[in-house]
């Protein structure tokens, strides 16, 4: 059993190849990447028959079985590919897919792709078969504090670098919209020499494609990064995001803090208070429990009063601009 990331799937690889591999994720260009790289070495290992399975509604499971049963017209190895949409193959799907990765013959290799499960998926049945038997690469999203890095190794790729203000300007172009920043990073390639790239001319080549994600917004607060925030709030406001749940999502976080004040207060755990106030991932907990112990108590009150008379503006009772007020809440924590 081996769980890997992309960026350690090339030297895999070169090691030799294993029987199944299962690509789990929702960063779809990671995820195509990891697909093509895969498959072109299971073609340079002879597995040149492909047989493309998508587990759609009412996919008849015994097909699957059968795709592994039947045998080549030409003799030749096989490549079964089984794609799951949702994630979710059901009782009948599951049992088809475990049996399917216990009976892999040494002339078939599997291909499974599936989005992100969450802990229940991953401790299914079928989750644990595939990741016995073969290889899981995780494709998830590079966040945000590693997208500069991220950047850098794809231009190294195509023999360009670029300082650090420059890669912090890609990234800030491009955040939560990995594929077009691919695009962007090799139209780079075609318009600027290698070496080191012009701070100027990056300018002028680099659109805007940053797509951002209104659940970071709490990320860009807690670490005090007041121009990610401003920039956020103005790209959520462009995309049609309502501003209900951009306020739920902010007034909720003070929320939490206060919760897990409370607790430290009282001698308990930061892990068991963050469980409880629904605050996953370590990033988080650690944005959490920082602000938890550093925020006065009043400037948290106060927060949620401020959250309250957005809620107004938003409804029409008070008068005002709803983004302006958003940002000046996320603001008053983002020191």
């Amino acid at each position: 059993m081996a769980v890997l990331r992309p960026e350690h799937l090339e030297a895999h690889l070169a090691r030799g190849l294993r029987g199944l591999y299962a690509i789990h994720g929702d960063e779809p260009l990671l995820a195509l990447e990891a697909a093509d790289a895969i498959r072109a070495r299971a073609r340079h290992a002879g597995f040149s028959e492909r047989v493309v399975l998508s587990a759609e509604r009412h996919f008849d499971w015994s097909e699957l079985g059968a795709s592994v049963a039947s045998l080549s017209l030409f003799g030749d190895k096989k490549l079964i590919e089984l794609r799951l949409p949702t994630g979710k193959p059901g009782t009948d799907g599951g049992a088809a897919i475990e049996a399917f990765s216990e009976k892999l013959a040494p002339d078939v290799f599997a291909l499974v792709s599936f989005p992100r499960l969450d802990r229940a998926g991953q401790n299914s049945a079928w989750f644990q078969a595939l990741e016995s038997k073969g290889v899981i690469v995780n494709v998830y999203p590079v966040e945000r504090a590693r997208l500069p890095e991220w950047i850098a190794s794809r231009l190294a790729r195509q023999k360009q670098k670029a300082r650090p203000e420059t890669l912090q300007f890609i990234a800030d172009c491009v955040e939560g919209n990995l594929l077009a920043a691919h695009q962007e990073i090799q139209k780079l390639c075609l318009l600027l020499p290698e070496g080191e790239l012009d701070f100027e001319a990056v300018r002028e080549a680099v659109m805007n494609v940053a797509r951002y994600d209104a659940l970071k917004l709490s990320e860009a607060m807690l670490t005090g990064d007041r121009a990610r925030l401003a920039r956020m709030l103005e790209g959520l406001r462009g995309e049609g995001e309502a501003p209900p749940r951009v306020l739920w999502i902010l007034a909720e976080e003070i929320r939490a803090i206060c919760r897990v004040q409370d607790g430290l207060a009282k001698g308990r755990a930061l892990v068991d208070l963050c469980r409880e106030s629904r605050v996953w991932g370590n990033e988080r907990q650690s944005l959490v429990g920082r602000a938890a112990k550093n925020l006065p108590r009043v400037a948290l009150l106060s927060g949620l009063e401020h959250a309250a008379k957005v809620d107004r503006v938003i409804k029409g009772v008070v008068k005002g601009d709803a983004w302006d007020e958003l940002l000046q809440l996320g603001l008053r924590f983002a020191s």
